[in-house]
């Protein structure tokens, strides 16, 4: 695994992990976004592109544009899926906070300013698709009614209170990702439920941030053969949990000591706490 980064040495605030694979249509566009927004609400961050295995531009396309941002960096690794790209930047990420991001960013990069007032009160705050405060925008009523039923599953079998495992925008005190990320074992699709059920196992408060989210179509989904996979993972996180695999909270050197200091970008939006 190699990284390529001229990023400056402090620690950012905050580390946006972007998992990619094969994103050399989409990905260009959210980094735009992404540089256009932090220009003008100036915040300590990092852009941590997570290349995993990619066969097409994905990581030429990072690399080049590393060289003319300096918050941006490529974390190259074999493919290995999407869980394994986001334990692999929520391992590596050098920021306070982690924050766990969709390459297509479907949701508006003005939503960011959601999360972070959160994190002091809270040590992890997710997006969610459900709940009156959110807003899908042209999602086909099957892929919405294959994700009720999915997630109906998730809240039967480990997770009761948490509407939407699977929305793609997750942030965390950054001690807390390495933690999880050391006692992850999933690396596909299903890693989120295994992540917040790790997460609710060792007592860490979980809020659910309501967000506009906007479908963007994925060559990459399969939505019959990716489902079965997700539904194997949810059961495979009930076994490991009856069998006690999730009894012991690892503590990684790296592990910060205390959460840091409260970033300020806009007043608290409204919340579901779970």
């Amino acid at each position: 695994m190699t990284q390529t980064s001229d990023a400056a040495a402090d620690m950012p605030l905050l580390s946006l992990i972007i998992p990619a694979f094969n994103e050399q249509a989409r990905l260009p566009r959210t980094l735009r976004l992404l540089r256009r927004y932090f220009r003008r609400h100036p915040l300590a961050v990092e852009v941590l592109v997570v290349d995993d295995g990619s066969t097409d531009a994905t990581a030429a396309i990072v690399a080049h544009r590393a060289r003319h941002w300096s918050a941006l960096r490529l974390l190259r690794a074999e493919h290995g899926g999407k869980g394994s790209a986001v334990r692999a930047g929520l391992l590596a990420a050098r920021g306070a906070y982690s924050f766990i991001c969709d390459a297509d960013f479907s949701m508006p990069v003005t939503e960011l300013a959601k999360f972070l007032p959160l994190l002091p009160q809270t040590e992890l705050a997710i997006g969610t698709r459900e709940g009156p405060a959110a807003h899908r925008y042209g999602e086909p009523l099957h892929r919405h009614l294959m994700g009720r039923v999915f997630n109906g599953l998730v809240r039967a079998a480990v997770l009761p209170d948490i509407q939407d495992t699977q929305c793609g925008f997750k942030c965390l005190r950054a001690d807390i990702g390495r933690r999880l990320a050391a006692a992850q074992t999933i690396s596909g699709f299903g890693f989120d439920v295994e992540l917040l059920y790790l997460a609710r196992r060792w007592g860490y408060r979980v809020v659910e941030v309501p967000i506009e989210w906007y479908y963007a179509p994925s060559s990459h989904i399969s939505p019959l053969r990716d489902t079965w996979g997700m539904t194997r993972d949810v059961l495979r996180v009930r076994r490991n949990a009856r069998l006690g695999r999730y009894d012991t909270l690892p503590t990684p050197a790296t592990a910060l000591a205390t959460p840091p200091d409260q970033p300020t970008l806009a007043p608290a939006p409204a919340t579901i706490e779970r």
